[in-house]
Parts: C-alpha cells; sequence; structure tokens
C-alpha cells in the first residue's frame, strides 16, 4: 500500500434492473432459471441487491470500483465464517458479466433480519457484547494471506492520516455547526495513538446496514466488500455511531482495545460522521447526523 494513499472521483453507479439480472441468472445458472427476482428493499450503495426466490440473493456491484471485492468475498469468507459466531454470507456462485451488465457478480444464500438502529435494537448492552464477541473473533482468525487496505476498499484498515482531506474539508463546511476545536483534538489524539503493528482481519463497514436484527437481537453481519487484514480500529466506530452509552463501556470491556486502538477507533468515527453531516446540510437527515457528530464528540 501506497504510504500516502489517493482517492480517485466518486464511483459511476449504475442501475440494475429486475429483468437484467432475471437474464443473468437464466444465462448462467439455468438450475435457478424459474426462481422470481425482485429488488431487495434499501438494497446498498455498493452494491445492488435482490431477492432470488425465498432463499437466496443476487448483489452486483454498482460500480467498478466496487467490482473488485467480488473475488475477494469468494475467496475469504468461505474461510472466515466458520470462525465467527453469527451467521456472514457465504457465495454460492460467481457470474459473470453479460446481460448489459459489466462486472462480477454473486449469489448468497439468504440472510434473514432487519437492518440494526437504535429504536429497533432490544437490549442496548447485550446487542453491544454480541458485536463485540463477534468482532474480537473476527480480528483473532489468522491473518496470513489476506488482502491489505487498498483502493478495493477505499482503504479502510489503513493509516488514518489518508482521510485528513476529508476532516479539513467538513470543519469548513460545518462552520460554527460543531465544536470544531474538540473535533480537532479528537482528531490529533487518533492520528499520535500508535498502533503495535500486528496486522488482523478487520471487516471494515460495522454500520447500521451491516448488522442484522431479529427480534431486537444481532442476528448476522453482512457486506464484507471493505475487508481486509490491517489495523482493525476502523471497526470501532460503530461505539459512538450506533451504541448507546452503556452498551459503548460494554462494548470495550468486551472487546480487547487497548487505549491507542480506542482513539483510533474513535478517529474512524469523527472523519466519517464529520464527511457525513457536510453532505447532508440543507437535507431532511441534517438533524440526526448532526446529533449522531455529537455523540462522537462527547466526553464518553
Amino acid at each position: 500500500m501506497s504510504s500516502t494513499p489517493r482517492f480517485g472521483p466518486a464511483p459511476r453507479r449504475i442501475a440494475v434492473e429486475p429483468e437484467q439480472v432475471r437474464r443473468l441468472v437464466a444465462d448462467q445458472f439455468p438450475e435457478w432459471a424459474g426462481l422470481p427476482v425482485r429488488p431487495v428493499r434499501d438494497g446498498g450503495w455498493d452494491n445492488r441487491t435482490f431477492h432470488l426466490g425465498a432463499e437466496m440473493s443476487v448483489r452486483l456491484p454498482s460500480a467498478a470500483e466496487y467490482a473488485a471485492a467480488v473475488d475477494k468475498e469468494h475467496r475469504w469468507l468461505p474461510v472466515l465464517a466458520p470462525r465467527l459466531p453469527l451467521p456472514v454470507p457465504v457465495p454460492l456462485a460467481k457470474g459473470k458479466p453479460g446481460a448489459g451488465y459489466p462486472y462480477p457478480w454473486s449469489v448468497y444464500r439468504w440472510l434473514d433480519g432487519e437492518p440494526a438502529s437504535a429504536d429497533r435494537i432490544a437490549r442496548p448492552v447485550p446487542f453491544a457484547l454480541d458485536l463485540a464477541g463477534f468482532l474480537a473473533a473476527l480480528h483473532g482468525a489468522g491473518s496470513a494471506g489476506g488482502p491489505r487496505p487498498g483502493l478495493h476498499n477505499w482503504y479502510r484498515g489503513g493509516p488514518l492520516h489518508a482521510f485528513q482531506p476529508f476532516v479539513d474539508r467538513a470543519l469548513t463546511a460545518l462552520g460554527g455547526r460543531i465544536d470544531a476545536g474538540r473535533a480537532v483534538e479528537l482528531w490529533r489524539a487518533a492520528l499520535d495513538a500508535r498502533g503495535d503493528g500486528v496486522e488482523k482481519w478487520f471487516h471494515g463497514d460495522v454500520a447500521r446496514g451491516n448488522l442484522l436484527l431479529r427480534d431486537g437481537e444481532l442476528a448476522a453481519v453482512i457486506d464484507f466488500g471493505a475487508c481486509g487484514v490491517g489495523d482493525p480500529a476502523c471497526d470501532l466506530a460503530v461505539a459512538w455511531t450506533l451504541l448507546t452509552a452503556d452498551g459503548r463501556r460494554a462494548f470495550r470491556e468486551r472487546l480487547p482495545a487497548d487505549d491507542a486502538t480506542w482513539a483510533r477507533g474513535r478517529g474512524w468515527a469523527l472523519w466519517k460522521t464529520l464527511d457525513t453531516c457536510a453532505s447532508a446540510l440543507g437535507t431532511p437527515r441534517e438533524a440526526a447526523e448532526l446529533r449522531v457528530l455529537a455523540e462522537v464528540l462527547s466526553q464518553g
């Protein structure tokens, strides 16, 4: 990985229609040709996701930048799944470009559940403990040969300094709406918090939409497109963006993370939330995103 990661222009996402997916499945996997295809509600940003019958899903990258994750997931998810305490997607088949669709794509077994949100979590502390247990198992899985941070996962697991431009732009855009001094203090602390250099598996995008609930309890973790081997601090951002204060304390006690890793995890939460808040200004999402940022900037 370059010591100075560079991000290209925003991905050019494409639309994918159900009929296109039906043709892809029928042409490449005729044994599933008769199954109905319908879009998944809130089917994703990096990928377009469709139900295939009642027990499978089809996941298609929405841009060339996300297509690199297909081979990675087919290589590593079957290796990781048996080592994890919760279900994760395991690919059943890999498709090729066709029917006017330009990238490789995947068929998965469907994992049932609804995306996590604060109001849907039945018991915040047990949820936090379950999530910490999952991440502890993932971070402890053997990392030999795993993919290191790079463009394939937007440098998740890499050094935080790569995201300085996002912080600078967001602070300028947000102006007096936030405690900029506190934000700069936390960001500098995160940059100064050195890791031990031990590379571990990480998920890379532990967020509401990738944590599935059943009856209010954590039931599965999905979307490993940003996964890799590197600094697992990126997975700790969820402590501020989703968990309650009590849940955050339980999460930290359950997850073996030292003070420096915890500080870097907060740095990940900070730059991502600053960027999200800046993009939400003037939209209906503004107030909700600023509340999340206030939690990141809190003393807890």
